[in-house]
């Protein structure tokens, strides 16, 4: 009986996970984000980027900030792999979108498979975060740039809905270099209070449900 209640107890009391989709291109530094993050937050020494494979399935770190237990998937980016994305969004809190911004000539590409992810009806409300990483690499764009070249405008918060409708997502683009860390902290920091403050955290609850 006792174990019973404690079960109970725990199930009453157990923190809700907060889970965070990193997607994006091919090569543009999903998994060494990642490592980074791991690093950034735990005791796990991150894997040195000349030695990361590319993701071919899933890649998950977990830890605990602000008092929220965080789980952070990753991706591939391949053209093929791609069709296992929406497979996650019922779950989803916020998209991570990674840009390389050295290359520019993939711009239209990310444009293209960006607007696809998020006019999906399961990611209604979810916070978006492009991280315009690479920002140490010859030739990187500004993100302010990026945001324009990928058509998001310069509000916080944007007029495309999961479902088509409208209704807005927060919205951002902030510069980051998965190979020294710089702009990760900002950027964790910005995903966490916008999931707070959105809908989706209901949205979810209510689908569980």
């Amino acid at each position: 009986m006792f174990s019973l209640f404690a079960g109970c107890y725990e199930y009453a009391t157990r923190k809700e996970e907060i889970h965070i989709l990193i997607i994006g291109l091919d090569r543009s530094g999903k998994t060494l984000t990642l490592e980074r993050l791991k690093a950034l937050y735990t005791d796990t020494p991150s894997i040195e980027a000349d030695k990361l494979l590319p993701t071919v399935g899933l890649n998950i770190a977990r830890f605990n900030y602000r008092k929220s237990p965080l789980v952070f998937w990753d991706l591939g980016g391949q053209a093929g792999l791609r069709s296992i994305w929406d497979k996650y969004y019922a779950e989803t809190h916020a998209i991570i979108f990674v840009i390389d911004a050295s290359e520019q000539h993939r711009f239209d590409e990310a444009k293209i498979v960006l607007n696809k992810v998020m006019r999906h009806r399961d990611l209604t409300g979810a916070p978006l975060l492009v991280l315009a990483n690479k920002q140490d690499a010859p030739g990187a764009m500004a993100a302010i740039e990026i945001r324009e070249r990928l058509g998001l405008g310069r509000d916080d918060v944007n007029s495309m809905n999961g479902n088509g409708s409208g209704g807005g997502r927060a919205v951002d683009v902030q510069p980051s270099s998965a190979l020294d860390g710089d702009g990760l902290a900002t950027s964790v920091d910005w995903v966490l209070e916008k999931i707070k403050k959105s809908h989706r955290l209901d949205v979810l609850r209510k689908r569980v449900g």
